[in-house]
């Protein structure tokens, strides 16, 4: 994650490009801006962005690409929905990318490798536990916050380790035994912060919450 310049080559660089404008500029459109008219939640997303743009600047690797780091998708997506989401994320890979963590010619490959894919999979995991399990408080933490935050994470994990691999940068051998490995390790970690993330802002500000209601989490309707 946080891929710099020279990586995977202008092809795919350029790609990602006319991949994310136009994904961007639709999250743009789709948002829901009028959350964000209430200043406290606007000071809580605005919050997340900066949070989240410092945990990606602290990463761990020993070569080019092979960085890891906390990605915070489901808590973001869960708190606001998919599109505030994404154009926060999408902010913070900015924020990384000004500081001189990542490549500039690769953002978009990194927004979409990171905040687009990991904002796609928490809605979706998201979308499949609802409808497939019962509606109950302890599901909505440890179901959609843990488990989906872990799934998240070895999905965006998966996805960077094959990239790498079809841009001929490591060999999938190498990629499978001695990096996609740690994404076990990261998942844990970010189930666990995103878990305890979700409890407290369920149980002392529900509202910063747009996927949890009380009258389906709690009273079941």
């Amino acid at each position: 994650m946080n891929l710099n310049d020279t990586l995977l080559g202008e092809a795919w660089y350029w790609t990602a490009w006319v991949v994310w404008l136009p994904l961007f500029a639709l999250a743009l459109w789709r948002a829901p801006w009028a959350r964000l008219k209430d200043g406290e939640l606007l000071n809580v997303w605005l919050g997340m962005v900066v949070m989240l743009t410092l945990l990606w600047s602290l990463k761990a690797g020993v070569k080019p690409g092979l960085v890891l780091h906390l990605l915070g998708a489901t808590v973001f997506t869960l708190s606001f929905g998919p599109w505030l989401a994404f154009v926060g994320l999408s902010l913070v890979a900015l924020g990384v990318t000004l500081n001189g963590a990542a490549g500039p010619l690769a953002y978009a490959m990194n927004v979409l490798l990171q905040a687009g894919l990991g904002v796609g999979l928490s809605q979706a995991f998201f979308r499949l536990f609802t409808a497939a399990l019962p509606r109950h408080f302890f599901i909505y933490i440890f179901i959609n916050g843990f488990l989906g935050a872990a799934l998240t994470t070895l999905g965006v994990g998966f996805a960077i380790t094959s990239v790498l691999a079809l841009a001929d940068v490591y060999a999938w051998d190498y990629l499978i035994s001695e990096y996609f490995p740690y994404f076990l390790l990261l998942a844990f970690s970010e189930a666990w912060l995103s878990g305890m993330v979700i409890t407290l802002f369920v149980v002392y500000r529900p509202n910063w919450m747009l996927t949890f209601d009380d009258s389906r989490y709690l009273a079941g309707k």
